[in-house]
């Protein structure tokens, strides 16, 4: 039996999240005339953006660096910049109310059950679900400066009357802490650590220290990552080169119609011929009568997916796109053994037989 649902628009171009879903255990019993209602899903696409944010920021004695530490290339100015870094394309099953069936068993079949998710697309027949593994994006570890410079400032240093006289104060002190890290290098020190612990922890402070104070020279530079997700719901016809967002180097990823940008490109194309049936009315209603009974499943056709930035191929694969496959029927007589009911596992995402155990 077919059920008929609304029509669902067919393009989306929104944010989503990648929770796996959980999955819920529904029986045929005679409360529901043995029956169990399920969804078929429909392909969509979750393309995720790995953002790296770097946020630069000149030091307070900038024009000090050349003079008193030689830097030859201090910042000189303040910018936040952005670069995509990586593009990742997962495929998730959406379900798609139109494609809504029931499956019947017979009234003394032996227990029948269904596994559906949460949005009713069917995930196995008489068997238990297998474990789900869900992809999952690493997001590096940014670098972010922590240590405030200006608490190893010395009192003369805070009293200074002018910057200048504050740089030169504060270029001294690094000098004198690179002295200090020589000496006991060398062994010359004065007051040498006692152990290797104690040798590491004042090598460790005196590092931490110059670098510290350097940038207040050199300027500092903070980087972080982070992700940004669309998801794209194909129609039955090509992609072609449709803008999926825009990236700018001072905004980051922003919104398809906003020019700020530069457009990523997303393209898809069919590579399942179409077979144009020409049935006559008994043949359909004999199609039609066969997709009404047993379980009704997906083949999903073949697609080739690309993605482009700045005329460069970021992605390109072979996908698997529900809209421009076929269904097919296994016929309800194949789950009417009294003794040992036939199990079916699916692929959730595609709403593809992934297995059949008799």
């Amino acid at each position: 039996m077919r059920v008929k649902y609304f029509i669902l628009p067919v393009l989306i171009l929104a944010f989503s999240s990648a929770n796996a879903q959980k999955t819920i255990r529904v029986n045929a019993i005679k409360a529901n005339n043995y029956g169990v209602i399920y969804s078929l899903p429909k392909t969509s696409f979750e393309i995720t953006l790995l953002v790296k944010k770097t946020t630069s920021q000149r030091g307070e004695f900038y024009p000090y660096a050349q003079r008193y530490l030689g830097a030859e290339k201090p910042l000189t100015e303040n910018s936040v910049t952005y670069t995509l870094e990586n593009i990742s394309v997962t495929n998730r099953g959406i379900p798609d109310k139109t494609n809504s069936f029931m499956v019947e068993f017979r009234a003394k079949t032996s227990e029948p059950f269904v596994y559906l998710r949460e949005d009713g697309v069917i995930v196995t027949v008489n068997s238990d679900p297998e474990p789900v593994s869900i992809q999952v994006i690493e997001i590096p570890e940014g670098e972010t400066v922590i240590v405030n410079p200006r608490r190893f400032l010395s009192q003369e240093t805070l009293m200074a009357g002018s910057t200048a006289r504050q740089a030169e104060l504060v270029a001294r002190q690094i000098f004198d802490l690179r002295r200090s890290r020589t000496d006991i290098l060398t062994g010359e020190a004065e007051n040498m650590p006692p152990d290797g612990n104690a040798y590491k922890m004042v090598m460790d402070e005196i590092d931490m220290q110059e670098k510290a104070l350097t940038q207040l020279f050199t300027g500092t530079v903070n980087t972080e990552f982070f992700t940004k997700s669309y998801t794209i719901v194909p129609e039955e016809k090509n992609i072609d080169r449709m803008v999926i967002t825009r990236f700018s180097e001072k905004l980051g990823p922003i919104d398809a119609g906003n020019l700020a940008g530069e457009p990523v490109f997303l393209s898809l194309k069919n590579k399942t011929p179409k077979v144009d049936m020409q049935l006559s009315e008994r043949e359909r209603q004999r199609l039609e009568s066969k997709l009404s009974e047993g379980l009704v499943y997906n083949v999903p056709g073949k697609a080739d997916l690309t993605i482009e930035f700045r005329n460069r191929i970021l992605k390109n694969a072979e996908v698997d796109v529900v809209q421009y496959g076929s269904q097919d029927v296994l016929t309800k007589k194949m789950f009417e053994n009294m003794k040992q009911p036939v199990k079916v596992l699916f692929y959730p995402e595609l709403g593809a037989i992934k297995q059949i155990i008799q």
